[in-house]
């Protein structure tokens, strides 16, 4: 802002970039909730939970839709520059991930309701570990953006390679359910739709930290970041 702005003008301008960091604030909360509750309705077969996380997902759109609108105003109003401008415009493409971070984990759920009247593929710890990572990333990442931490978002950019370790692990496992049974088929191509998932908001989560990077630092993280999602190469082997 200009240096000769009156101060209440000045303290307006900053009372509302500090309500678009609480709008985003609030809607990572949200989604780290999504992602949660959608790993214990598989984990625990709880189709109620499941029904509970399809019918929040309105709110996250709602509340993607109330930051852009909001974003676009202060853009238009405030014109802002350098630091102020990155931070807008990071606020806006990172509640477009929590929105997808939110579509993932919906259809997560409507997958558990489908798992959970089929016969038990052994244990879904995989699918535990999974969840608690990607939810301490997003987590991570969404502080980072709060706190203006651009070493913290660099972190979780480069941790997203033990989320697509178990991802590894998940989709050879349900592939040999499959080989071992066709009646598997049913659940284990659910399961490993939700492994795909889970894998898909780690990639969100590492999304934001690139954003919020850019947004403090004003320079970008490079193109390629650590993967290990080997699955469209895993060779299986049948039982013998």
């Amino acid at each position: 802002m200009p240096q000769d702005q009156p101060e209440h003008i000045v303290r307006s301008y900053e009372e509302q970039l500090r309500k678009l960091r609480d709008m985003v604030a609030r809607m990572g909360g949200l989604a780290e909730r999504q992602v949660h509750d959608a790993a214990v309705a598989l984990i625990r077969r709880d189709t109620t939970l499941a029904a509970e996380v399809i019918a929040r997902d309105e709110a996250l759109d709602a509340l993607e839709r109330e930051i852009e609108a909001f974003s676009i105003r202060l853009l238009a109003t405030r014109q802002p520059m350098a630091s102020d401008l990155r931070f807008i415009v990071a606020a806006m493409k990172v509640s477009h991930d929590l929105e997808r971070i939110g579509d993932y984990a919906r259809n997560g759920a409507k997958r558990a309701i489908v798992v959970s009247q089929q016969p038990n593929l052994g244990s879904l710890n995989g699918f535990q570990r999974m969840s608690v990572l990607v939810q301490e990333n997003l987590k991570l990442a969404i502080d980072a953006l709060a706190s203006d931490d651009a070493e913290a978002a660099q972190r979780v950019w480069a941790g997203d390679e033990p989320v697509d370790d178990i991802y590894n692990g998940i989709f050879r496992e349900m592939l040999t359910h499959m080989m071992e049974d066709p009646r598997n088929i049913t659940a284990a191509t659910h399961l490993l739709f939700i492994a795909k998932n889970l894998e898909r908001i780690g990639d969100h989560a590492t999304n934001i930290a690139e954003t919020v990077h850019y947004a403090v630092k004003g320079d970008q993280l490079p193109d390629e970041r650590p993967k290990a999602d080997a699955s469209a190469y895993a060779v299986v082997r049948p039982p013998e």
